[in-house]
C-alpha cells in the first residue's frame, strides 16, 4: 500500500482525454472513422470495452483479455484523495486505504489478504493499493478458473467500497504501521520537497496535502474523523469498478450490476470539489540544498489549467505536443553525451501535474556547481528551437519511429497485458484519457503525423515554457566547497536567456551502412532436436545455438548470449578497468557510427544489442521484430568484433560516474549498503563499490583490451534465441553472422576470486546522517548443494518465514511498514547461497525489533510454518508457473540458466512435481539448516549520535 504523491507530481502521464459512451460499431468501422472525421467529433471508446454506469451512479469497465491467461487484473477507483481531507483529516484518506485490508463486513481483520494469498497470490505484488493527491485505487490480480474466486475477489471490493469494519484495535494497531511507512519516505528527497512545494503549488490546498499526512495527526486522530471521510467521500458516484482479463464479458457484466447495483447511493453527497493551482505572476524560485542529497538539478517549468482532450482535435494537438518535448528532449540527449557538456542529462515534458493543472518542464541533472551553466543551457537550446526549428530529418525520423512503433502495438493489439489496460482504464476515469483502442490510435497516428509540418512543431517554441506561473527549482548537496546559487543568480540567466549568440543546429546523419561488406558466412554442422520443441545448433566456428520458436507474441525475438571468463580473469591491477568496459563500449558506439549516429542510423527499428561482463562469464542480450531480424544480428556481430574506442565517449562517461558518485558518500543508505556487502564479502577488494578513486583508474586502453580479449572468441560461446521466429527464416542469419564471428577455439573458465562469506557471526554498526530512520540487514550465508530442488526449497523457506516475520513486526508490533527476506544463489566458483532479511524501523525500536526477528527465526526452526502457510506457497508456486511458461522472457531465462549452469531444462511437469513435494517438516528442516545462528552478517543503520 503506497502513496502516490511525487509520482503524480513529477512523472508525465500520457495522453489525457475522453468520454464514456460505449461505441456500437465494429472495431473496422471506428478505425475507418479516424482517417475523416472532423476534428471537432470525440474520440470514441474502443468497441471492446464496455463501459456503463450503474443506477446508484457507479460506474464500470469490463473488457475480455487474455494477457495474461486465467488472470483478471480488477481495481475499485475512487475519485477522492488527500486533497479532500479537512484540516483535521491530513493522511487519513491513506489511512482509510490501509483500514480495507484490516477488515470489512464479509472478511473480518486480515481474512481478504488470507484468502487471496490462498488463490497463489501475493501480498504487494498482486494485491495493494495507492493513494494519491486526487483519487485512491484498490488493486487485486485474481485467478479466472474459478468462479467462486472471481466471486469472492468482486466481494472484497464490494466491501471495501461500503463496508470497511473500523475496528478501533485495528485502527490503533495500523497507526505504527502507517508512521513506519511515513519514515520510510523520510530522508534528503523529502525534506527538499518539503522545501519546494510551497513554491510549486503556491496558495493550492494540494501544498498542504501530502498523502501520507503528519506524523502528529497519524498518532492521534480520532476514529470518527478516520470514519467521516470514509462515510463522505466512498459513494458510488465517485467510484469505478475495472476488470480485464481472461473472462466471459457479458457473465462479467451481470456480476458487477449483481454486486455493486445494490450499493445505496449517497442521500445528500458532499459537493466534490476540483481545486485548483492558482496562477503566480512572472517567474518565482525555489532552492533547496540538503547535506544528504547526492546530486543537483535544475529545471524551469510552467503551468497552466488542465484542458479538455476529448476532440479529435486536441489528439491533433497532443500529437503536435508529444513530437516537440521528443524532438528536443533528443537534441538536449545528444547534447549530454559531449564532452564538457552543461549538462550530465537532460529532458523536457509537458502532462498532468494534479487533477487541475498541466505542467511543462525543462529539466537537467547537472554537476555540482553547475546550476546556472544548466539552465542557461536548457534556455539557450529552446531558444535555438524558437529562432531556427527543428530539421525535417529530425520530423521524418520521429515520424518513422512513432509508425512503425504504432504499427507494432497495433499488430498485437492481443498481447497487451490486462494490467496496462487497466491502468488506461483508470486515467479514462480519473482524468479523462480517451481509451479507443490501439488500432485507432495506430490510424490517427498515420493520419496526424503525415500532415504534421514542421511550422506545427515549431509554433510551440516560444511558449513552450511561459513567461507566466513559471517556477525555476534548484537543488543541491550542502557541503564544503559547492556553492549553491542564488534567486538572484539564477534571475540573472533567466533575464540573459534569449540573448545568447547562437547558430542552427545541424542533424548529421551518417549514410554508411550499419555493416559493410557483410561477413562470409559459416555453417550448421551439427542439428540437435531437445524435449519442449528445443533445437540445438552447432556451427562450423564452435559457437552454440539453442532456439525455441513460440507463438506466445506475435512479433517479439529475444535472445541472450554467455562465454566462461568475465571480469574473474583481469587482474587486480586491471580489474576496474574490466568491470566498467561493458559500459565503456555500448557508449563508444560500433563500427564507424558513434553512439549518437548509431541511435540515429536505428530509428524506426525496434533491434537492440547490448554487452554485458560479469564476474564469471561475459555475453550479450537484446530483442528484435521480427522484420528487424537481420539488423538485430548485424548488431549482434559489430558488439562482437568492432566496437569503437570513443575518447569523448569515455570523457563524457568520466564526468558522468564522477558527477554521479560525488555525494553518494553522504547518503545513510549507501553506507549501509556498503557496509553490509563488505561484511558479507569479508572487504574483499572486488566486492567493493565503484567510487571516485576506483574511476581514476579506469582506461579507455585497457578497457577495450579486456573487451576485445572476451570477445575474441566465439567458439565458447552459446547463444539462446525465443520468440516468434521460424527456424528456416533464422538459419541464414545465424549462419551469416554468429557462423562468421572469430573462432580461437580457446579452453577457458572462469576463475576463482576468493570471494567468501564469513563463516561465523559478524556485527557491524554505522552511524550516518541525520534522518530518524534505522535500517537493519541480517544475511544468513553458507555453503550449499545447488540442485533445483534445494533452491526451490530455501525461496519456499523463505517466502514463508517472510509472512511471519511480516505478521510479527508488522502486524502485531506496528515496527516497521515491511520486512524483505530475498533468497540467492551461486554455482560459480562455488556453490552458495544467502538468505537476507531486512526492514527500516524507528532507531529507538531497532534492538527490540532485531531481537524479535531472531525470536521468530528460531520459532520457525522450531515450528516450521503452518500447513496453510505451505499451501499458500505451492499456490503461488503454481501461480508463478502458468504465468512464466506463456512470457518469451521467462523462457529465456530458464533455458539460458540450464546451458549456462549445465543443468537439464526445467519442464513444467517437473516444476509441479517438485512444487508438490513441499511440507512444513521440510521447510522447518531447511531452516535450521540455512538459517544457521551461529553463521550470519548484521549491519544496523542508526543516525548520527544514536546508539541501539
Amino acid at each position: 500500500m503506497t502513496v502516490s504523491a511525487r509520482a503524480q507530481l513529477f512523472v508525465m502521464v500520457s495522453a489525457l482525454t475522453l468520454g464514456t459512451s460505449l461505441a456500437a460499431e465494429g472495431q473496422r468501422a471506428v478505425v475507418s472513422g479516424a482517417h475523416d472525421a472532423p476534428l471537432t467529433d470525440a474520440v470514441p471508446v474502443d468497441p471492446r470495452i464496455t463501459v456503463g454506469t450503474l443506477p446508484n451512479g457507479m460506474r464500470y469497465y469490463i473488457r475480455a483479455n487474455r494477457q495474461p491467461q486465467n488472470r483478471a487484473e480488477i481495481r475499485l477507483v475512487v475519485n477522492a484523495g488527500s486533497v479532500l481531507e479537512d484540516d483535521d483529516q491530513r493522511g487519513l484518506a491513506h489511512v482509510v486505504e490501509h483500514m480495507a485490508f484490516n477488515g470489512t463486513r464479509h472478511f473480518p481483520k486480515q481474512e481478504a489478504i488470507a484468502f487471496l494469498q490462498s488463490t497463489g497470490m501475493r501480498f504487494g505484488a498482486h494485491i495493494n493499493a495507492t493513494t494519491g493527491f486526487d483519487h485512491t485505487v484498490y488493486e487485486l490480480r485474481i485467478p479466472t478458473d474459478s468462479l467462486d474466486v472471481m466471486d469472492r475477489s468482486l466481494l472484497i471490493l464490494e466491501d471495501w467500497a461500503h463496508a470497511v469494519s473500523f475496528e478501533p484495535a485495528e485502527i490503533d494497531k495500523e497507526r505504527g504501521v502507517i508512521l513506519e511507512e511515513w519514515r520510510t519516505g523520510l530522508g534528503a528527497g523529502a525534506r527538499i520537497l518539503d522545501a519546494q512545494l510551497p513554491v510549486l503549488l503556491k496558495d493550492s490546498r494540494y501544498a498542504e496535502r501530502l498523502p501520507i499526512g503528519t506524523p502528529e495527526t497519524i498518532r492521534t486522530f480520532p476514529h470518527d474523523r478516520l470514519t467521516r471521510f470514509y462515510t463522505d467521500w466512498y459513494r458510488p458516484d465517485l467510484m469505478a469498478v475495472i476488470v480485464v482479463g481472461d473472462f466471459d464479458p457479458a457473465a462479467m457484466e451481470t456480476r458487477i450490476k449483481a454486486r455493486f447495483g445494490s450499493l445505496p447511493a449517497a442521500a445528500s453527497p458532499r459537493p466534490r470539489p476540483l481545486y485548483d493551482v492558482p496562477g503566480q505572476p512572472g517567474t518565482r524560485y525555489t532552492i533547496a540544498s540538503d547535506p544528504e542529497a547526492t546530486r543537483t538539478t535544475v529545471s524551469v517549468s510552467s503551468t497552466m489549467s488542465a484542458r479538455d482532450q476529448t476532440t479529435l482535435g486536441a489528439y491533433r494537438q497532443m500529437t503536435i505536443e508529444r513530437t516537440f518535448a521528443s524532438l528536443l528532449s533528443a537534441r538536449l540527449s545528444e547534447q549530454a553525451q559531449k564532452p564538457g557538456a552543461p549538462f550530465l542529462a537532460a529532458q523536457t515534458s509537458r502532462g498532468l501535474f494534479v487533477q487541475s493543472t498541466e505542467s511543462t518542464t525543462l529539466a537537467a541533472l547537472v554537476a555540482d556547481g553547475g546550476a546556472e551553466k544548466g539552465l542557461a543551457a536548457l534556455l539557450a537550446e529552446a531558444d535555438r528551437v524558437a529562432r531556427f526549428g527543428f530539421t525535417q530529418t529530425e520530423l521524418d525520423r520521429y515520424r518513422l519511429s512513432m509508425l512503425r512503433a504504432f504499427e507494432q502495438l497495433a499488430s498485437s493489439t492481443d498481447e497487451h497485458t490486462s494490467e496496462s489496460l487497466a491502468d488506461e482504464f483508470i486515467r479514462n476515469f480519473t482524468q479523462g484519457e480517451p481509451i479507443p483502442g490501439i488500432a485507432y490510435e495506430y490510424a490517427l497516428a498515420r493520419r496526424f503525423l503525415p500532415e504534421i509540418t514542421l511550422a506545427d512543431v515549431n509554433s510551440l517554441a516560444r511558449d513552450w515554457i511561459a513567461d507566466r506561473n513559471r517556477v525555476v527549482s534548484v537543488t543541491a548537496p550542502r557541503k564544503e566547497g559547492v556553492p549553491v546559487p542564488t534567486e538572484a543568480s539564477l534571475a540573472a540567466v533567466i533575464k540573459d536567456a534569449g540573448a545568447a549568440a547562437l547558430t542552427a543546429y545541424v542533424d548529421t546523419v551518417s549514410a554508411t551502412p550499419l555493416l559493410e561488406p557483410l561477413p562470409k558466412p559459416g555453417s550448421v554442422t551439427k542439428t540437435a532436436a531437445k524435449p519442449s520443441g528445443v533445437t540445438e545448433w552447432t556451427l562450423s566456428n564452435g559457437v552454440r545455438v539453442v532456439l525455441q520458436p513460440t507463438t506466445i507474441k506475435q512479433d517479439e525475438v529475444l535472445f541472450r548470449a554467455f562465454s566462461p571468463g568475465g571480469t574473474s580473469l583481469a587482474s587486480d591491477g586491471d580489474f576496474i578497468a574490466a568491470e566498467t568496459a561493458d559500459r565503456i563500449v555500448a557508449q563508444g558506439g560500433l563500427g564507424t557510427l558513434s553512439a549518437i549516429d548509431l541511435s540515429k542510423k536505428l530509428a524506426g527499428t525496434g533491434a537492440f544489442v547490448r554487452p554485458d561482463i560479469d564476474e564469471m562469464f561475459e555475453g550479450l542480450n537484446g530483442r528484435a521484430l521480427k522484420r528487424d531480424l537481420e539488423t538485430m544480428f548485424q548488431l549482434i556481430y559489430l558488439t562482437f568484433t568492432r566496437p569503437r574506442a570513443d575518447t569523448e565517449a569515455f570523457r563524457t562517461a568520466i564526468e558522468q560516474l564522477n558527477a554521479a558518485l560525488a555525494n553518494r558518500q553522504v547518503l545513510p543508505e549507501a553506507a549501509f549498503e556498503d557496509a553490509l556487502t563488505a561484511a558479507v564479502s569479508q572487504h574483499h577488494v572486488r566486492a567493493r563499490p565503484l567510487t571516485r578513486e576506483a574511476i581514476a583508474q579506469m582506461s579507455l586502453e585497457k578497457s577495450m583490451a579486456f573487451y576485445r580479449d572476451r570477445f575474441a572468441d566465439a567458439s565458447d560461446f552459446t547463444f539462446v534465441f525465443v520468440g516468434s521466429f521460424d527456424l528456416a527464416t533464422i538459419k541464414p542469419f545465424v549462419e551469416r553472422y554468429l557462423g562468421s564471428l572469430p573462432a580461437l577455439h580457446r579452453k577457458e573458465a572462469g576463475r576463482d576470486v576468493g570471494i567468501r562469506p564469513p563463516s561465523d557471526i559478524v556485527e557491524a554498526l554505522v552511524t550516518k546522517g541525520t534522518t530518524p530512520r534505522s535500517q537493519v540487514g541480517v544475511v544468513f550465508t553458507g555453503p550449499f548443494e545447488n540442485t533445483p530442488k534445494n533452491r526451490l526449497i530455501v525461496r519456499a523457506m523463505a517466502d514463508t518465514l517472510a509472512g511471519n516475520l511480516q505478521r510479527v513486526l508488522r502486524e502485531d508490533l506496528g515496527g516497521t511498514y515491511g520486512v524483505s527476506v530475498a533468497s540467492a544463489f551461486a554455482k560459480h566458483p562455488v556453490h552458495s547461497y544467502s538468505v537476507s532479511i531486512t526492514f527500516a524501523c524507528d532507531p529507538a525500536r531497532a534492538s527490540d525489533l532485531v531481537r524479535a526477528l531472531f525470536a521468530v527465526v528460531e520459532e520457525f526452526k522450531v515450528r516450521g510454518p503452518s500447513d496453510g502457510q505451505v499451501a499458500d506457497a505451492q499456490a503461488a508456486l503454481r501461480r508463478d508457473l502458468e504465468i512464466d511458461s506463456r512470457q518469451n522472457g521467462s523462457i529465456l531465462n530458464r533455458l539460458s540458466f540450464a546451458y549456462q549452469y549445465d543443468e537439464p531444462v526445467p519442464d513444467a511437469a517437473l516444476s509441479r512435481q517438485l512444487h508438490d513435494q513441499l511440507s512444513a517438516p521440510l521447510l522447518r528442516d531447511a531452516a535450521n539448516t540455512y538459517l544457521d545462528s551461529k553463521r550470519y552478517v548484521k549491519v544496523v543503520l542508526m543516525p548520527e549520535g544514536r546508539t541501539p
